[in-house]
């Protein structure tokens, strides 16, 4: 299997240069080979004209290059410091060297106003401010040429301007910036070329300003991509959950969840809108058992969800599955698969009781044939079921999931961020796969970020602000402004 071939591009310098493509286009894959992490099987690299052998990450960090991944590499429990000094001790006079470090980090937030603590941990930072450490860390390395893999997927749209303003400012400090992103309209914001790649090639490169994002789009894909997907009139049918006066306390006794109220519908979709951390994720856990709540009460198809006096949340999410509620979570990595095993053995996590024959060992034959179908149905590529789940792409990892979770024929289907981290082509395959569960009379809570995404799908929206619902609207009242008003706990219902 060829990842890259012939790829010949050109960064110019003092530029943000982006680079697009579906999942599996090939486009971490390349900028691993810039970074040492893969070595080209032929080809040659050229930094200000001179040939250069980048066989390591060490040798592109002496070059002045400097990569962020899209899954951080930071160690949590450690401060911004220490993951700053991991593999650059060098010596005995640690303390010495530990203020010195601290100081030049210091001078370097101020700099380029990158706003982090030295001496936070990196469990209390949040995600964007886990993203300025990583940036950080580059920096420090003296990067000139800093790669960032989707570095948007995972923040707010207030974190994203915040990574766009230090981005300009880098710009203008004469460095050179390559920009991975699924975002077409990112692209158009903030870069002045962008190179587009397909299978493994490169497909095009222009001038950003010469280009548009429907362009982009169709020379990632190679057809045409539908705007807006056709929905079927909307017809709910019967109460399929009941939400009344859920609530959810921490162990400090700090309210994440204050009475939550909503009923949703056999062949509706609602989406529960609002900025990251307002209390989605939370419902979520709850509603997928993976949480307890501290009052309230929820119902599943007119029974009350099995609770109880539990002390913990145990066995419920395999309890709540086979109930008929199936669950994409919104952290694939961390709740939806396990990357080191393989692509066939994810498609069954969950459901190990469905594969099995009347003696009760795995059917082995028939999980291949179950794998064959999803991954075909699905269009996960490379469709190997034995391939390691972890050497797909996000976007491929996450149609995994989806394919797993819809094949369960679930009533009542809770989907996080589904697109968060994939390409143009693959939102619209999820999105269709999310109307057609919603045209088959399955219910549908959708939590998103973006307003696109609740426009595109939802019938009625639910609006959340400090774990608490600020307003409901139906789809035909979609106003953002209206919207935001809501997100930031301005209007009340």
């Amino acid at each position: 299997m060829q990842a890259n071939a012939d790829v010949s591009f050109a960064i110019a310098k003092g530029s943000i240069h982006g680079l697009v493509g579906e999942n599996g286009a090939g486009k971490s894959t390349l900028m691993s080979i810039l970074y040492g992490y893969y070595n080209a099987n032929s080809g040659h690299i050229l930094l200000d004209g001179q040939e250069r052998q980048i066989r390591t990450s060490h040798d592109a960090i002496g070059l002045g290059i400097g990569m962020v991944h899209q899954h951080f590499m930071l160690v949590e429990n450690f401060t911004v410091l220490d993951n700053v000094m991991l593999g650059t001790e060098g010596g005995f006079k640690l303390a010495a060297q530990r203020a010195a470090t601290e100081a030049k980090l210091r001078e370097i937030c101020e700099r380029y106003r990158l706003n982090v603590d030295p001496l936070a941990t990196i469990s209390e930072l949040s995600v964007g401010a886990q993203q300025r450490v990583e940036i950080l860390k580059q920096i420090y390395r003296s990067a000139n040429i800093l790669i960032l893999d989707e570095p948007t997927a995972v923040l707010t749209a207030q974190e994203t301007a915040s990574l766009f303003a230090i981005l300009r400012l880098f710009k203008e400090q004469g460095k050179t910036i390559v920009l991975i992103t699924h975002k077409l309209q990112e692209i158009m914001d903030i870069t002045d070329q962008v190179t587009v790649m397909r299978a493994g090639r490169v497909v095009g490169a222009t001038g950003t300003a010469s280009t548009s994002k429907e362009e982009l789009a169709n020379m990632m894909v190679g057809r045409p991509i539908q705007s807006e997907l056709p929905r079927a009139p909307f017809k709910p049918g019967q109460a399929v959950l009941k939400v009344a006066g859920l609530q959810l306390e921490d162990k400090n006794k700090v309210r994440l969840l204050a009475d939550i109220d909503f009923t949703l519908r056999a062949g509706e979709i609602v989406a529960l809108a609002g900025v990251s951390g307002n209390g989605q994720s939370e419902l979520l856990e709850i509603l997928s058992g993976m949480r307890l709540p501290s009052a309230g009460k929820v119902e599943f198809l007119g029974r009350a969800l099995p609770f109880g006096k539990r002390r913990d949340a145990d066995g419920l999410p395999a309890a709540f599955r086979a109930l008929g509620i199936a669950h994409v979570p919104e952290d694939r990595l961390r709740d939806g698969v396990i990357k080191d095993f393989s692509v066939m053995q994810n498609t069954v996590f969950g459901y190990q009781d469905r594969v099995t024959n009347r003696w009760g060992l795995f059917d082995f034959k028939a999980i291949a044939a179950r794998c064959a179908h999803l991954l075909k149905a699905f269009d996960v590529r490379p469709s190997d079921p034995d391939i390691r789940l972890g050497l797909l792409s996000g976007g491929n990892q996450q149609k995994v999931v989806i394919a797993r979770e819809v094949s369960s024929k679930p009533k009542l289907m809770l989907v996080g961020q589904p697109t968060r981290g994939v390409d143009i082509g693959t939102i619209e395959s999820i999105h269709a796969q999310l109307l057609k569960l919603r045209d088959e009379g399955v219910a549908i809570l959708l939590v998103s970020v973006e307003l696109e995404e609740v426009r595109a799908l939802a019938d009625r929206i639910i609006v959340m602000s400090g774990g608490r619902v600020t307003g409901e609207l139906n789809i035909d009242e979609f106003d953002t402004t209206r919207i935001g008003l809501m997100m930031g706990g301005m209007h009340k219902k």
